[in-house]
Order: C-alpha cells, then sequence, then structure tokens
C-alpha cells in the first residue's frame, strides 16, 4: 500500500487498514475497524496474541494506523496499565503531552476471561484510565477451535467434542461483563457489530469514563462456529434477538438496556446455523432456551425493566 492511499485512509478515520488476513467472514476484524474509527488517532493499543495479531501484522508488515504493541496471552491489561501510568507520568512532569490519548487493551475470549483474567481484575481494581475490550468468539480459533470459560452450553470445539457419551461443552458461559461490573468500575457494555451505531457509542462512552471501561463484543466466527460466511452479521443479530447475547450497559453501577426485545426469537433459529450445534437434541435445545430465557428475565429485572 502506498503512502497516497495510507493517507487517504487516515483522512477517512480508518485507522485499521484494508490487506489483513482475518477469514472469509470474519465478524471480529469488522469490530476492531468499528472501534478504531470510533476511538480515533490519539489511541495506544496493546493487543494480546490471538487472531487479531496474527492476521494484522506479519512482519515487517502492519494494518494498524495507530501505536500498536503485542503483548502475551497473560499481560495485555497489565501492559495497558503500564502505558497508562507512564502517559500520566509524563504529563506531571511536563514533556509536551498536550491532548488526551486513549489507552486501549484489547484481548480474545482466552486472553480475557481465562488466561489474562488476573492482569485485567488487577487492571480494573487499582483504577486504572482505560479500555478493555475483549472480542469473544467463544473458543481458542487461532489455536484450533479449544474451548474456552466463554464457549457456550453444549457447543462442540476440539476440546469439548461431542460424540457417543459426550454433548460437548458441559458448562454455561462465564459472564464476564458481570465480573468485570463486580469491580465497581464506572463503564461495562456489551456490543455486537451487528448494530453498529450501538457499538459506536458504547466505545465512545467507554473513551469517557473517568476510570476503567470495559467493552464485551460479540465477534461471529464462521471458521470455527461452521457457519456460512455471508451469515455473519445475521448470526450477530439473531444472537441479540433470540436472548443469547443481550445488548445492554452498566454505567456507574446502574444497569440499562440498549436493545430491548419484546419477544424473544427460538434459540433454535440461531444454533441451527452452527455446525457446533448440529448434535444437540431437542431436550437439550429446550434446556438451552430455559436458561436463556431464564437468564434474559434477570437481565431485566437488573434493568428495572418488568419481565414480560
Amino acid at each position: 500500500m502506498n503512502e497516497q492511499t495510507l493517507q487517504k485512509l487516515k483522512e477517512a478515520g480508518e485507522l485499521f487498514s484494508p490487506g489483513h488476513r482475518a477469514c472469509i467472514g470474519c465478524v471480529e476484524v469488522l469490530a476492531v475497524r468499528q472501534i478504531c474509527k470510533a476511538l480515533g488517532k490519539d489511541t495506544i493499543i496493546a493487543n494480546a496474541t490471538g487472531c487479531m495479531q496474527i492476521v494484522s501484522s506479519p512482519l515487517p508488515t502492519t494494518n494498524w494506523m495507530v501505536p500498536w504493541i503485542h503483548t502475551l496471552f497473560e499481560n495485555t491489561a497489565a501492559v495497558a496499565s503500564g502505558i497508562e501510568a507512564g502517559l500520566k507520568a509524563m504529563r506531571r512532569k511536563g514533556t509536551g503531552i498536550d491532548r488526551d490519548i486513549t489507552v486501549v487493551a484489547m484481548g480474545g475470549d482466552g486472553a480475557t476471561a481465562d488466561i489474562g483474567l488476573q492482569a485485567l481484575s488487577g487492571a480494573l481494581e487499582r483504577g486504572h484510565k482505560f479500555l478493555y475490550v475483549c472480542f469473544d468468539n467463544e473458543a481458542y480459533m487461532n489455536t484450533g477451535i479449544q474451548r474456552s470459560s466463554t464457549t457456550p452450553f453444549g457447543a462442540s470445539t476440539t476440546t469439548s467434542p461431542s460424540g457417543k457419551t459426550s454433548i460437548g461443552k458441559v458448562t454455561w458461559k462465564k459472564d464476564m461483563p458481570a465480573i468485570a461490573a463486580a469491580h465497581n468500575i464506572p463503564y461495562v457494555a456489551t456490543a455486537c457489530p451487528s448494530y453498529s451505531a450501538d457499538l459506536v457509542k458504547k466505545v465512545k462512552k467507554a473513551q469517557q469514563a473517568d476510570g476503567p471501561a470495559y467493552l464485551h463484543v460479540f465477534s461471529v466466527c464462521p471458521t470455527g462456529w461452521r457457519a456460512k460466511p455471508e451469515i455473519g452479521l445475521e448470526l450477530g443479530r439473531l444472537a441479540v434477538e433470540t436472548g443469547i447475547f443481550p445488548l445492554y450497559e452498566i454505567e456507574n453501577g446502574r444497569w440499562k438496556m440498549t436493545k430491548t426485545v419484546q419477544h424473544l426469537k427460538p434459540v433454535q433459529e440461531y444454533l441451527k446455523h452452527q455446525g457446533r450445534f448440529r448434535h444437540l437434541t431437542p431436550d437439550m435445545v429446550a434446556r438451552i432456551q430455559d436458561m436463556v430465557t431464564s437468564r434474559y428475565q434477570t437481565l431485566l429485572q437488573k434493568c428495572g425493566i418488568a419481565p414480560s
């Protein structure tokens, strides 16, 4: 890509350039583009090992047009904490930083809910002013579709395969937004690139929060979910419309739905498009439906909305 093209992209606010090596139909890379455009150029990103790091930084090239640091799985939030503390010290010493710079940590569900949870919890507890973005594609996709703690109940992965005596993953998805909110931070939200206006609005709110902010982004992975690549955005909408991935925010402890679905679609409308769920029996689908309905009603109550 020549300098003229790069300049045009920057002028258009595109801070994650084309030419990456993401899989066909990858919705996570679309979310990265939307988020970077919303954040603006005064941004520094620490990015955990994972899909987005692999597809965007093949030496000696990069798709990032902002300062970007590749970190390990386990220490992304710690690196972001160090960047934030360093910028604060530079301002205190009057070393020439005359504008606000947003510090962002990015990681997948494995780097967030599993391997990096200790560093993330510590950074949130210490009150560093930064935005943590979890791109949740519900497994360790970059290393072979192994289950993570955010893999949904019943999903078949390479380490929780379905079979004669197995239904796939046997535990329910870890509730990372609630865990982040338990640290009493200013802003927590869920988002989905299928609802781009909602996603951008939440990025802006997180950017302006007076302290740590956590954004949990639903990232459809057609490759790992064994779905058609052209229906990624549709799957994101179905996840919201069935109540499997509700859109809400927690601002200074106050829960608020940002997309209330009056009549949830059956979860089967979402599950049937994905090979990772094709082994589920009607009884198992009914069990998932009951859990999703129950959790959605509980969420409505937290948001002060009378359950339907």
